[in-house]
């Protein structure tokens, strides 16, 4: 074969296997179209906690289905667990919880929100939070970080891969019913941060703590726009401030801890690199 037939013929498989990348996605979503419809119409998470279940398990069979297809294993797009894998979830819920943590600290220290005890929240509900935000997690680091963000980095590298993943992670939560500006800043930010995890970690164990952690946490402190274990009160005449505070301390917060763990997987590359 002629070496411009060759390039032809790699050129073709490159471009056929960035369609499977976007056709998993759009099947992930597919299924989370079709389970949400579906879920008990009940007060309180108890929906999440069955569409983050179903939706799991759809996204994970679809991850195994396009992995057979490539001729490839689940340990390559990280959705393969190991003895370590609770350990690394440990680490990850860890990290998780330090965010929510430092970024309530820098809203709480700029003034004038303070947080109060929601009587009616007990115990009960902290646990249905917890399954049906870690349920929910699973789902979107099966859907995201897992298969596509792996051959979408062997197309485009690391960067670009992660940014062409935070966009549409960003875009299932625009039609979802949010705007633009959350989207990008939220969701498109904390994608960054999720995917580097996993790139860093080769596996999805860590990154599925540390979201399901900053979910728990942002719904226990009032964050989710719904009512958590505690309710943000902010001052008359300071939401816009409190607003912009938070979204910055956020943004912040993840960022940091996205080139934590660059530098984190940087370190590793060339460690193996000398060893080679």
């Amino acid at each position: 074969m002629s070496p411009k037939r060759n390039d032809m013929k790699n050129e073709f498989q490159r471009w056929r296997s960035l369609g499977r990348v976007f056709l998993f996605i759009i099947g992930c979503a597919i299924i989370l179209a079709v389970i949400t419809p579906l879920a008990p119409k009940r007060s309180g998470l108890m929906p999440e906690v069955f569409i983050g279940a179903i939706a799991s398990l759809g996204a994970f069979g679809l991850t195994i289905l396009f992995v057979r297809w490539e001729g490839l294993r689940l340990n390559v797009v990280g959705a393969s667990p190991d003895r370590r894998s609770l350990l690394r979830f440990a680490i990850g819920f860890l990290i998780g919880a330090i965010l929510v943590a430092l970024s309530s600290t820098i809203l709480w220290s700029a003034g004038h929100v303070r947080w109060v005890r929601v009587s009616e929240i007990g115990f009960s509900d902290v646990i249905i939070a917890l399954v049906a935000y870690l349920s929910l997690s699973v789902r979107e680091e099966l859907a995201f970080h897992g298969y596509p963000l792996q051959r979408l980095k062997s197309f485009f590298g690391l960067w670009g891969a992660q940014l062409i993943v935070a966009f549409v992670f960003a875009l299932e939560h625009v039609l979802g019913g949010s705007t633009w500006g959350l989207a990008l800043l939220g969701a498109g930010v904390g994608s960054l941060l999720f995917g580097m995890a996993a790139i860093a970690t080769r596996g999805l164990a860590l990154p599925i703590g540390l979201h399901a952690a900053w979910n728990i946490g942002d719904w226990m402190r009032g964050g989710k726009g719904s009512v958590g274990f505690w309710k943000p009160v902010v001052e008359d005449g300071f939401k816009e401030r409190a607003a912009f505070v938070g979204i910055t301390s956020y943004v912040l917060v993840m960022c940091l801890a996205t080139l934590a763990f660059w530098w984190w997987h940087r370190s590793v590359e060339r460690s193996n690199a000398r060893r080679a």
